[in-house]
This record gives structure tokens, sequence and C-alpha cells, in this order.
């Protein structure tokens, strides 16, 4: 995906969404003009640079279609837009236009950084709006020592040290009142989370919020 452009990946994520909605319909090139808020003109002229490269099938007056590669970039696209609205919105509190944000970041993103927070979200497989997060081979990796996972992650058994805190306002002095800090040991059990070895309660938001840097009980 490196050797495309940020505008031709956002075409090729577009399509894929165009498909999604109605994935037996060839895409008209005056809609997918619209969604991109080009002109017919423009839109056709980029619908042959990428069928020149196989990543769509161009049918003149009719509209175009994405062939296999070319489904499966947009989708890895809009998988990783799904991942960083996760990130932006549930771990770092991001209260600015997520949706915005993370399409500005999409197409910075590798496959080693896209890895690295599928593990530190917990591999999802769909937002918290509910929409499912396109599927791709991948390693799912057991717990490890040294890796930053929100609490909401951590399997039960295993546990860590508080070394971030993404809260603010009202939720900093909720955190504070059970005492939960940088640098204390926190850990997850069968009967509920454990804060310097005393059961603690936290709601599952706030939880996203503290991220720990794991270690083996």
């Amino acid at each position: 995906m490196n050797e495309l452009s940020e505008f031709e990946e956002m075409y090729l994520k577009r399509m894929w969404e165009l498909h999604r909605e109605q994935p037996d319909e060839i895409v008209k090139t005056t809609v997918l003009a619209d969604s991109m808020s080009v002109s017919p003109a423009s839109t056709t002229e980029m619908i042959q640079r990428l069928a020149s490269r196989e990543l769509v099938t161009y049918i003149p007056y009719r509209g175009s279609r994405l062939t296999s590669e070319g489904f499966a970039i947009g989708a890895r696209i809009k998988r990783r837009q799904y991942l960083l609205e996760i990130l932006l919105s549930d771990i770092i509190g991001f209260t600015g236009d997520v949706l915005d944000a993370a399409c500005d970041i999409e197409h910075s993103i590798s496959d080693e950084l896209e890895a690295s927070i599928d593990r530190l979200l917990g591999y999802p497989v769909s937002t918290s709006t509910g929409q499912r997060i396109p599927v791709v081979e991948r390693e799912v990796l057991a717990f490890e020592n040294n890796v930053l996972l929100p609490v909401a992650n951590i399997p039960e058994g295993k546990g860590g040290f508080i070394e971030i805190i993404a809260a603010n306002g009202p939720d900093t002095i909720t955190l504070a009142k059970i005492g939960l800090k940088t640098g204390t040991r926190i850990d997850r059990t069968e009967n509920g989370i454990l804060l310097n070895g005393s059961m603690i309660e936290i709601s599952q938001s706030l939880q996203k919020r503290v991220l720990v840097r794991t270690e083996v009980m």
C-alpha cells in the first residue's frame, strides 16, 4: 500500500464502502464522485489510473468495480480507520473529530504498527458502535511481559504496573479516590480487579484509559 498515494487509497476505501452497501452493484462514477466531493471527470481519470494498476475494473459509461486486490487494499485501509477510531476514543480519550483524525492517520500506518494497535486494543472484531472490522490474517500473540495494555484487555490471572492514565476531569477524581495512580500494581483475577492487593471496582470505560506495563503475577 505504500506505493499508493493518499488520494488513491481514499478512492479504494470509498469504493470498498460502496461495495459493502451493495456488493452486487457496479459503482457508478457519478455516485463515487459525489461521495468524494470531486468532479465526475476527475473520478474517471482516477478510476482509469487504478484500472491500469489492476486494482479496479473500469466499465465505460457504467462505472467500476474493485478487483480482488483492490478490495483487499480498501478493506485494509477501512480496518485501520476503525482501529484508530477505537484507539482515539476509547484509549486516548480524544475529544476532537475522531473520524477526521483517524482518516488523516490511517495512510501512515505500517503493517507492524497496525498489528501493535490491534494487540493493544485486545484484537477487537467490531467498533463501539457495532461496525464490523474487516478481517485480515493476523497473529494473535499470547500474553507477554513488558507490553502496554489497557486494564480492560488484561486476561484473568495477569497484571502489571500502571504506567499511563489517559483520563481527565471527573474521571481523574474518581480514579484518585480509589487510589489508582501510576506505579501501582494492578491484577485481574477470577473475582475482579486487584489494586495493590485490594479489590476495586472500575467501569469498563475507565479500564480502557488505564494502561498497564504487563508482568506475570
